[in-house]
């Protein structure tokens, strides 16, 4: 068999109609096929390579890590260098308050460390949180998300969940004091990127702090500069009391964390001791890439750059007919065109013309737009235009 065969026949599939695209190499914002053919990738990995592919500086900390030692037990008994010098680096870049970090494989078991946080820390069981949120798919999870298309076949799921509207400051008062956790995504991305207003994060925020319960955040789709600031949440003057980190983070290296005040994380200590445990959360190799990708961000200007790599996007996509509005954050966008029907169209067409994009799970009506932040304005020309060409 040949890799297509080989891949339909041993990889398990999550649609019935995979792209196919056989990728050689990457590097900056392109993916490379076998046949040579160069793409632009407009959705970075879905949000994880803020600094496009094959960054030196990464590869080169991987490489340095590699040699010294990969995988040893991470938690929690070996003080791992990478851990720690990451660790320091990253709550530096943050609010006092945030004092600890748990690291994790992903964003989705970084949402359920954060579930069973709340849990054992307010000694409560409701959670809420947004209808038309995404914070991952498994268990746990997917309990927290509202859409019963996604979820049905795999009830019953966990007990308690409520929801809330998003910006909508009556469903603040379903927060009491039977609620565990709030859990928010500061920007909704699957729903198409629909931004807080009004002050809504800081009043949920105030509620949450009223009834005693937690206020977690969740960055991983949309930190590490993507919206234009380091940690979107930065833009809201709110200081939630645990946020989710993931994707961006481990600069394409596997990673996730819940980051909060050291009393918070410190009951899983106790009452059960290992409160929760990963094998490969925090793998040193990953914490080392991690690393240099925020160093580069700290060092380059691309973070100050995304809000005029937005707008140019924007304005020339906004002049094709067919683009309803652009709905954005910073470098996460959604291009409303209408229809899922002409989304798939579309997605099919720029591919084939060299450019990646891909729609949202609870958007089927717009396509998603979220590129490495080093894509440059002739990049962003080429790409719009070719999507220009295939919307008319």
């Amino acid at each position: 068999m040949n890799k297509r065969e080989l891949f339909l026949n041993y990889i398990a599939q999550t649609s019935d109609a995979p792209l196919l695209l056989e990728i050689e190499k990457a590097k900056g914002i392109y993916l490379y096929d076998t046949n040579g053919k160069a793409y632009i990738d407009l959705i970075s990995g879905i949000a994880v390579n803020n600094l496009g592919y094959n960054r030196k500086e990464i590869v080169k900390a991987v490489q340095e890590q590699a040699e010294r030692y990969f995988h040893t037990m991470v938690y929690g008994e070996y003080i791992l260098s990478p851990q720690v010098s990451f660790a320091d680096l990253l709550l530096k870049q943050l609010p006092q308050h945030f004092n600890n970090v748990y690291f994790t494989n992903s964003g989705t078991e970084a949402t359920e460390a954060a579930m069973k946080l709340a849990k054992r820390y307010t000694g409560r069981q409701q959670i809420i949180a947004a209808t038309k949120a995404y914070h991952g798919s498994t268990q746990g999870a997917a309990s927290l998300m509202s859409e019963p298309f996604y979820k049905t076949a795999f009830e019953p799921l966990l007990p308690h969940i409520d929801y809330i509207k998003f910006n909508n400051n009556d469903d603040i008062n379903k927060i009491t004091d039977k609620t565990a956790c709030v859990i928010l995504e500061t920007i909704q991305g699957e729903w198409g990127v629909h931004l807080p207003k009004n002050d809504y994060l800081k009043k949920v925020a105030q509620k949450c702090k009223e009834v005693g319960a937690l206020f977690i955040l969740d960055e991983c789709q949309v930190g590490f500069g993507r919206t234009g600031t380091l940690f979107a949440f930065e833009q809201y003057d709110v200081k939630p009391d645990v946020i989710l980190l993931a994707k961006a983070l481990g600069g394409g290296m596997p990673l996730g964390a819940l980051v909060s005040n050291k009393k918070i994380l410190n009951v899983f200590t106790h009452q059960p001791v290992l409160g929760h445990i990963t094998t490969f959360g925090g793998h040193p190799v990953s914490c080392a890439a991690a690393k240099a990708s925020l160093e580069v961000l700290l060092k380059e200007n691309y973070i100050d750059e995304v809000e005029e790599k937005a707008a140019l996007f924007k304005q020339l996509l906004i002049e094709s007919p067919k683009v309803k509005e652009v709905r954005n954050a910073g470098l996460l966008m959604a291009v409303e065109i209408g229809s899922f029907e002409m989304v798939l169209s579309t997605i099919k067409k720029v591919i084939n013309a060299g450019v990646i994009t891909d729609w949202f799970l609870f958007n089927d009506t717009s396509i998603r737009i979220a590129p490495p932040l080093t894509i440059n304005k002739d990049e962003i020309k080429k790409a719009c235009s070719i999507i220009i060409n295939a919307l008319n």
